[in-house]
């Protein structure tokens, strides 16, 4: 079970990386409104999977 939860942490922070480059690349171009966007994307992400990190560190604890 809790590598089912670092593997679901893992992706939520592969996803918003995704969005930071993405936000970067937006700003790189002079999108600064996509950039921002894609900017909160990250943001909204980069929670997630913190919060998600933060789970799976609690059921791996758990399990010792």
């Amino acid at each position: 079970m809790p590598n089912q939860a670092h593997t679901k942490a893992a992706e939520h922070h592969e996803t918003a990386a995704k969005s930071h480059r993405a936000a970067a690349e937006q700003h790189g171009k002079n999108d600064h409104a996509k950039g921002k966007e894609h900017s909160n994307q990250a943001k909204q992400q980069s929670q997630s999977a913190h919060e998600q990190s933060e789970a799976a560190h609690t059921k791996s604890n758990q399990q010792k």
